[in-house]
């Protein structure tokens, strides 16, 4: 489904990703974990042509070369992203942001079906969807964010730290229904701090340090990797996971992310 070869980002002389090999195939939960400044949020950027940089490599989609296209014409392709922030329009409401997600689209009944189907995935917004976006929890406008990106009816929908500020009930929450999503037949691209959560509901996932793919595999083996271990687990998960002491490792501590 998306296929990334030898992708690289560059700001100016920064890069940002380095010859990045990155595939999702269509049914999958895929989670990409890395510190912050890895390069995660820029391999989104690329995909959907938001970035202010150079891409070199090759984003195949569907079979389709994506360097070098237009934000909008990705959309339309079936590629959809919820970003990090969530980055809503305050002053609209939480449907007016809702209806934004289907921007490019000109099937006003199918909208409308689309949208009484974000409202049966997340009936919280029914409630609140007169309700200014500025004045919603933190968890209903992660709802909203990620409600607008399936208003485009993607294939894959990629999402951007959905979980970053949300009180570990509301983040379990949110995964619960990144895994209804994915059962409906959406492809998941998710970009995730929480790495124990993200690996419990995901097919596969990569491991980004500095712009490189430094790990990959399935969620599982994922969740036995030293260096994800005692760099995004935590003492308690890695204890639950019965990796040695970390005092006796040769891998040095990176901070939580």
């Amino acid at each position: 489904m998306l296929e990334c070869r030898g992708l690289t980002v560059h700001y100016g002389r920064i890069n940002a990703l380095t010859s990045v090999d990155l595939d999702v195939r269509e049914g999958e939960i895929v989670c990409l974990l890395g510190a912050n400044g890895a390069g995660k949020s820029s391999l989104l950027g690329a995909v959907t042509a938001t970035l202010p940089a150079r891409v070199d490599g090759s984003i195949r989609f569907m079979e389709q070369e994506l360097v070098g296209a237009h934000s909008a014409s990705i959309v339309k392709c079936g590629i959809a992203l919820a970003p990090e922030g969530r980055l809503l329009f305050g002053e609209l409401t939480a449907e007016e942001n809702l209806r934004i997600g289907a921007y490019v689209r000109r099937d006003t009944d199918a909208i409308n079906a689309d949208l009484h189907s974000v409202y049966e995935l997340f009936p919280r917004l029914l409630e609140r969807r007169r309700q200014l976006a500025q004045t919603l929890s933190g968890g209903e406008q992660q709802m909203v964010a990620v409600g607008r990106a399936l208003m485009s009816r993607p294939k894959l929908l990629m999402l951007d730290e959905p979980s970053l500020g949300l009180a570990p009930l509301i983040v379990r929450e949110i995964m619960r229904l990144i895994k209804r999503i994915n059962q409906s037949g959406v492809s998941v691209l998710l970009v995730e701090q929480n790495a124990r959560q993200a690996l419990q509901i995901a097919h596969r996932g990569y491991l980004l340090e500095k712009g490189r793919i430094v790990a990959q595999g399935s969620a599982s083996s994922l969740l036995g990797d030293p260096r994800i271990l005692s760099a995004y687990l935590g003492e308690e998960e890695r204890l639950r996971a019965g990796s040695p002491d970390p005092h006796c490792s040769t891998i040095k501590e990176m901070p939580h992310v």
